[in-house]
């Protein structure tokens, strides 16, 4: 008898929580058909998520943002805190970087638009089981956009962006931050787009030091890319952001 090797590998376990029940159904049969990903469970509103993940632990939500009751950001945040090890994956039709911003800083692992296809729905699931984060392409121009508006003390090394309302700004210290001062204004300049050579003629560095700080940056974040280290800094809490 011939065995499929990938059929003894334990499948993602997911959670489905959207209000409409059309989209879900819909969302759960092209899940379902891939043979590492298995839906074990759908809610329509935030309360029942977190109900649902006290009685079943899914690998990954993939949260609608706009419910009804709780919405998908207030949902994210209980639910990190409840139980961080779940990964929560925010499904949306919009795609302001507003939006995105507020979703990492409530522990989101990754921001999807419901008109993508299906295979990358597929891929972005599997990557952020993996430990990764997954920001829509579509809104990644807007990301980087919003992310040049973030400055810098040098004098302190803190991390520091401009917001609006009562809270006018939050700070990182040196000493919470696992980065040196260089490279957090490496990491700045990376999020402006800028190469590894005008990184270093902008701060007057060879570009092999530039690439060491990169790799750095990488290391100490744990993550696999440049995209990834700009937003897991969001998603920590070290900048925040209009």
């Amino acid at each position: 008898m011939n065995l499929n090797p990938d059929s003894t590998k334990e499948k993602i376990k997911i959670l489905l929580a959207d209000d409409h029940q059309l989209f879900r159904e819909g969302l759960k049969r092209i899940l379902n058909m891939e043979d590492d990903l298995e839906v074990i469970g759908e809610c329509s509103d935030g309360i029942q998520v977190l109900e649902f993940c006290q009685l079943q632990q899914p690998e990954i939500v993939l949260m609608d943002i706009n419910m009804p009751i709780e919405t998908g950001v207030a949902a994210t945040e209980r639910l990190q805190q409840a139980f961080p090890e779940i990964k929560v994956i925010i499904l949306s039709i919009h795609d302001d970087e507003s939006y995105v911003f507020e979703a990492l800083r409530k522990g989101a692992s990754g921001y999807l638009l419901k008109d993508m296809e299906a295979e990358a729905l597929i891929n972005a699931i599997r990557s952020v089981s993996h430990g990764d984060s997954y920001i829509h392409p579509k809104v990644t121009g807007k990301l980087i956009h919003q992310l040049r508006r973030m400055t810098y003390l040098e004098e302190s090394g803190s991390v520091v962006a401009h917001v609006t309302g009562s809270e006018r700004f939050k700070h990182m210290s040196k000493e919470e931050s696992p980065l040196t001062r260089r490279e957090v204004e490496v990491l700045r300049l990376m999020a402006e787009g800028k190469s590894n050579r005008l990184i270093g003629d902008h701060l007057f560095i060879s570009e092999k030091t530039v690439k060491n700080h990169v790799s750095s940056i990488l290391q100490k974040m744990e993550v696999d890319d440049r995209t990834q280290a700009v937003v897991n800094s969001i998603k920590n809490g070290w900048v925040t952001l209009q």
